[in-house]
This record gives C-alpha cells, structure tokens and sequence, in this order.
C-alpha cells in the first residue's frame, strides 16, 4: 500500500516520536524518574557532616560513631565505628542507600553490602582543597541534590584560598608533631601520607616525623630527636589532651616543652576530617603555629 504524502509524513512523526521515547535515559520522563532515597546510612564523619551542609538530614537512618557533627547526628542510631561494620548492622535499619567514606571497613563487611541491594556510593577520600570538593559532588550527586552544591563548593573554596593566601606570607615554618594518641604514656605520631601530615603542611609547618608513612608509635627519644617546636594533640570528650601532653616524659627536652604556649589541643573532626570546616580550622591553627600573624 503507498501512503499520501500526508500520510507519510504523519506516520514519520509517530516513528520519530516513539524512537526519542526510546533513546531518552532512564529516568528522564517523569512516569520513569527512580525516587530519591529517603532511608540513607551515613558512614564517616565528614560524609554526614556535609550531608547536613546540603540540608538532607532528615533522610539519615542510621550514622557511624564518627559522625559527631553537627551535634544532632549523635540522636541517631549507630552502625558502629566507620572501620569496624558489621552488615548485618547496617541491613536491619531497612536502608534504601549507603553512602560510606573510602576505607570503611573491614573489607569482608564492605563487600558484603556492595553485592547486596542496597545502592552502596563510595566516597572518595582525599587531603586537599579538591578532595573536599569532590566529597560534596559525590554525596550531592548520590542523593540527586547537585544544584544545592554549588554553594557549598564556592564556600569551601573561598576558604581555602583564604587559609592558603594567609600562609603564603609565612616567614617561620615550625617543626610539628601531630599525636594521634598521647594517653597512658602511649605516643602514636603522625606521619607523611596522612590527614595530619597534610595540615601541618597546609598551616605551614614542617611535620617533625616526616621520616615514616602513616601513624606509628614513638617513644621519649624519638620525641626529644624530633625536637619539634610545636605539638599538637585531638580534644576528645572527657580527657584533656594539654594535661596529657605536659605529662610526657621528655617534653621538657623538646622545643614545644619549653614555652607554655607550644602546646595545641585541636577538633579533630573538625581539622583531620577534611570536610566544610577544615578550611577555617587550618586558618586557626596557622594562627597557633605563628606561621600566620593576623
């Protein structure tokens, strides 16, 4: 049968018509658009922290022990300490997305929960300003909110900048030790290829152990050869970290034990997390260290 030209040209409409409908994503209809997850399991403390930034708190079920900020994250249930998961753990809180920080662990649980269901989002871990930036892009991404990004990241970068301009003019670059761990006389020192090692260099210091990768532990004649200038220790509830640190033996040999104001008690969460505050936590203790003198 030969169609009409008119006819012809109404049949190629409805073809062209139902050949887009085929092409389009997934998704991109409105009868075909996956709903957002509304039950998420936040692991790692700067993962939920900027989930909070982004304004999606009320979709968390569940976080791990070290999201501890902001303060309402701590009425949640707990999966658990971010290295130390069990999935059976994460499972039973029924959630519809899991958003866990690079290196959660252990391994056996983690590959447990990708083969599972559940939508499992790696987030990449990272000590920069771009590792920061790429956080908030995976998470926003992953829970569908990637406008509400954006000025979050201008944020997060007019910080840096800030931080990092202010250190530009440092004319001292102190030796600092960064100890993960100064309690019960056990010293658990940072150094290269970690989270602290990556502030102390962003504030504008020199890491005093920079010899070894990771944490390690020192005893009192690794801390007085390392003759650090400044030392540097994590607040954490009910111990106090400066009473601690005038308690090692051998800090009256150091440079930092010298002068009252050498020691530096730091959040953690707040500086190590590298998240929205760590910016303006490195600005603080630029300050502290004397390589900034605003």
């Amino acid at each position: 049968m030969t169609l009409s030209p008119i006819n012809r040209r109404k049949a190629s409409l409805v073809i062209a018509g139902l050949a887009a409908g085929l092409l389009l994503p997934f998704g991109a209809t409105g009868s075909a658009q996956e709903p957002k997850a509304q039950r998420i399991v936040s692991i790692g403390g700067s993962v939920t922290e900027i989930v909070y930034a982004l304004g999606e708190e009320g979709r968390l079920v569940a976080v791990d022990t070290t999201s501890i900020y902001p303060s309402a994250a701590r009425d949640l249930p707990s999966v658990g300490y971010v290295r130390q998961l069990a999935a059976e753990g994460v499972l039973a809180l029924n959630p519809d997305l899991i958003l866990a920080i690079a290196g959660s662990g252990p391994q056996q649980t983690v590959d447990v929960l990708k083969a599972g269901a559940v939508p499992y989002v790696d987030v990449p871990e990272g000590y920069s300003e771009e590792a920061v930036i790429a956080k908030v892009d995976a998470i926003a991404e992953a829970l569908g909110v990637a406008d509400k990004a954006e000025a979050i990241k201008a944020g997060i970068t007019a910080d840096f900048k800030t931080t990092r301009d202010a250190v530009a003019g440092a004319k001292t670059h102190p030796r600092v030790l960064f100890l993960l761990s100064a309690g019960g006389g056990r010293l658990m020192a940072a150094g290269t290829h970690s989270a602290a090692d990556a502030v102390i260099r962003l504030a504008g210091g020199v890491n005093a152990f920079g010899g070894f990768e990771g944490y390690k532990p020192i005893n009192a004649e690794a801390l007085v050869a390392a003759a650090p200038d400044y030392i540097i220790a994590m607040e954490r509830p009910g111990a106090h970290p400066i009473k601690e640190l005038r308690k090692l033996a051998g800090l009256e040999l150091t440079p930092a034990g010298a002068e009252p104001d050498r020691l530096i008690a730091v959040d953690g969460q707040a500086l190590l997390g590298f998240g929205p505050r760590t910016a303006p936590s490195l600005l603080q203790l630029a300050r502290d260290l004397g390589t900034v003198t605003d």
